[in-house]
């Protein structure tokens, strides 16, 4: 049986774990959103746009063809980079474009949003935050890492429902 004063100190304890976990999280944040502003200054050329969700994104080519929309589907070349611009996957060089059904998951979120703001034949650039990317696990890509992604639409297949 645990005492009154070990549970006051075992509370005492988990608060101090989730407190100090809270403060790490807003600092890991403040300092992602930090590296996104540098890095969207350090590239004034690239006309980016702040979108609400908080993505940055740059038409560089504008195309002259549809705008994709939920269930369409989007033929795409892409480059994704680090805000380094270290380049981790890309299909750019092959004959194989990404074949994407648009908003329905399949991609990661800041992704697919930007290719909604396209037309084909366009191409764009985007900064996505970690929570519209990776997110903040360490999985695949390191926590709280935006992403750069350098886009061309080549194709957009209409999908159920279209107008």
């Amino acid at each position: 049986m645990i005492k009154g004063k070990s549970v006051l100190w075992y509370l005492s304890a988990l608060m101090v774990v989730l407190l100090s976990s809270c403060l790490s999280t807003e600092k890991m944040e403040v300092e992602e959103n930090l590296k996104i502003q540098t890095y969207v200054s350090e590239h004034g050329n690239v006309p980016y746009v702040l979108k609400s969700s908080g993505i940055y994104y740059a038409d560089i080519t504008a195309g002259t063809g549809i705008k994709p929309v939920a269930h369409d589907t989007a033929y795409i070349y892409y480059n994704a980079m680090y805000l380094s611009e270290i380049v981790f996957g890309t299909n750019i060089g092959t004959k194989d474009t990404l074949i994407a059904p648009v908003n329905e998951g399949f991609l990661i979120a800041g992704f697919d949003e930007a290719i909604t703001y396209m037309n084909e034949g366009g191409k764009a650039m985007a900064v996505v935050p970690s929570y519209l990317g990776y997110g903040n696990n360490s999985y695949y890509i390191p926590a709280y890492t935006p992403i750069v992604f350098d886009i061309r639409l080549v194709r957009v297949k209409r999908g159920p429902g279209a107008r």
